[in-house]
């Protein structure tokens, strides 16, 4: 794909990601935070099927949501994205940027919209601040989205395993925090479309303004091998 079909698909997806999740904040918002759609449904569930094992599971796959996984995986996106030291040290940078203004953009808008989470009684883990969208969500899909975009473009024929399984792993970070009883249903929606948003937008501007000798296939516009980019 031309990186400009690229870039206008990417921005393409990216606003239909923002106007749903637009919409879903003035929802939010306009019913004060209270539980929506399926909300109180799936938290009442969450909490009436709790074995110690799944608990103990889903605490674990919580844990690798936020902190230095979600960080590393960027990093590891960067390396295997890029196909020389230097660009390699150039997409490392670009993945941690995508990674951690994303973040800084969560933190405003859920200072914003200011969502109490589920009733303290039903937590199984520790939470803070306010709930929407879900900072776990939007965080492990975002390090998810950037490594399978990775994986996409080292490995177009091979990666559709690899890139499975880590999607997957974002999906169950975020399910995890509505089975552990610390966000609602559409805070995790939110948080995934929030992600989404960001990182198609992230890749739009890449693949729009990024200098062709930056290219990870280290092609030029004609398709003829760059053999004199560092």
């Amino acid at each position: 794909m031309k990186r400009g079909d690229l870039a206008e698909l990417a921005v393409g997806c990216g606003l239909g990601a923002w106007v749903a999740f637009g919409v879903l904040t003035m929802v939010v918002v306009g019913h004060d935070g209270a539980p929506l759609f399926t909300d109180a449904s799936l938290a009442s569930w969450s909490v009436g099927h709790r074995p110690d094992v799944a608990v103990a599971f889903a605490r674990g796959v919580t844990a690798t949501g936020t902190g230095v996984v979600p960080f590393a995986l960027a990093v590891l996106a960067g390396l295997v994205a890029g196909r020389t030291p230097r660009r390699r040290a150039a997409a490392v940078a670009l993945c941690l940027v995508c990674l951690g203004a994303g973040q800084a953009l969560r933190y405003a808008v859920v200072t914003l919209v200011a969502r109490p989470r589920p009733p303290l009684a039903d937590w199984a883990t520790h939470a803070s601040w306010w709930a929407f969208p879900s900072g776990h969500a939007t965080t492990s899909a975002l390090a998810a989205g950037l490594l399978i975009i990775a994986l996409r473009i080292r490995a177009p024929h091979g990666w559709s395993v690899l890139a499975l399984g880590i999607g997957c792993w974002g999906v169950l970070v975020g399910l995890s925090r509505v089975y552990l009883g610390v966000h609602w249903f559409t805070d995790v929606v939110g948080g995934w479309l929030f992600a989404l948003g960001w990182l198609s937008l992230c890749l739009g501007a890449a693949a729009r303004w990024l200098p062709e000798r930056w290219s990870p296939e280290g092609t030029g516009p004609t398709g003829a091998t760059d053999t004199t980019a560092p």
